[in-house]
């Protein structure tokens, strides 16, 4: 029987990530690598996932973490994600996680032009199905794999104004509410149809993160969530390794907030 510890592990598998460079994106390239994983992260800002790619491998001296791999991809662009299977499959003969992790923020503002929000569903929201669908195929003819989808605390709930009173910004971005609200049900339907091929889908849905928010706002969130701080830089580092590992071989079609209890009050 398998150590308990030891299904942690993600060593010997290949994993893909989407929008790596970013403030999520980071720390879960690391924690999927550190884990042992090989990753494959993917996004349109080639030049920064180089250089993150170079910082994970040089510090990877005992050789026990898995080597992170840059590779571009436009998350809006069928074609592109097609390329991106085809450049992993020449190397792998497997894929056994996919981490949807890319974002696209277009809108700012109810009354930005209608192009903005088609914009952010052909990204969010086709782009998603289209990541989900090219490497869930992947992984259910190969019988097995884990699917994990990143969302935010924001597809849960509605925007509290109150926040942003008085700051220069605020929280009112319609598309990402639509699209983040969508991918937790996205989650589950994905689940039911990959799950006879033992194929999981899961969804974390991070609350705020610390980055350099005006103090005001900083006490405000923090104040709403059970345990006092936004997120750090490495707070989902550990649900997405136990997502991705054999310690969660029965669970799927779940959401789980990483929001220091915000979401629970």
């Amino acid at each position: 029987m398998m150590n308990i510890l030891d299904s942690f592990s993600l060593h010997g598998k290949v994993a893909v990530i989407t929008g790596g460079a970013g403030k999520y994106g980071r720390q879960l390239v690391r924690a999927l690598s550190q884990a042992g994983a090989k990753t494959y992260v993917a996004s349109r800002n080639l030049d920064n996932l180089k250089k993150l790619a170079a910082e994970i491998n040089e510090n990877n001296i005992d050789g026990k973490c898995g080597t992170v791999i840059p590779a571009y991809v436009d998350q809006g662009d069928e074609a592109s994600i097609l390329n991106l299977r085809d450049e992993i499959l020449e190397h792998e003969d497997k894929v056994d996680i996919l981490v949807n992790n890319a974002v696209s923020r277009p809108m700012k503002s109810w009354n930005d032009d209608v192009s903005k929000f088609a914009e952010s569903m052909r990204i969010n929201a086709t782009g998603l199905f289209l990541m989900t669908r090219t490497f869930g195929d992947i992984m259910a003819e190969a019988g097995k794999g884990s699917i994990i989808n990143i969302g935010s605390i924001q597809g849960m709930i509605g925007p509290d104004g109150t926040l942003y009173e008085g700051l220069s910004f605020h929280g009112f971005v319609p598309d990402y509410f639509f699209h983040k609200g969508g991918m937790i049900n996205f989650t589950r339907f994905v689940a039911s149809y990959y799950g006879p091929r033992n194929v999981r889908c899961n969804c974390v849905s991070p609350g705020g993160f610390l980055s350099g928010q005006p103090e005001e706002f900083i006490e405000r969130y923090s104040r709403r969530t059970f345990l006092g701080r936004m997120a750090n830089d490495t707070d989902l580092m550990g649900v997405v390794v136990f997502l991705a590992s054999d310690a969660s071989l029965y669970i799927t079609g779940a959401n789980i907030p990483v929001d220091g209890g915000y979401t629970a009050k």
